[in-house]
């Protein structure tokens, strides 16, 4: 599946929500869709994998989630 065949089907699934559900089970799909889309993104690239681990290295908690001492 390409990004347009995946693009189109992402917009079809947030139209029957809202359509359906209305604007609340539109925002609830449209969140899903991200975050599946970010997880995925995530699964799929080592680079991103790399780059989210700097940025949480720099955010100042190590790998066990304590506070590091400077």
């Amino acid at each position: 599946m390409n990004r347009s065949q995946l693009g189109a089907f992402a917009g079809l699934a947030l139209g029957f929500a809202g359509w359906f559900g209305g604007f609340g089970a539109f925002l609830v799909v449209a969140l899903c869709g991200a975050t599946g889309w970010a997880v995925g993104h995530l699964l799929e690239d080592e680079e991103a994998r790399e780059r989210l681990r700097d940025r949480l290295d720099r955010s100042g908690t190590s790998g066990d989630g304590r506070r590091r001492t400077r």
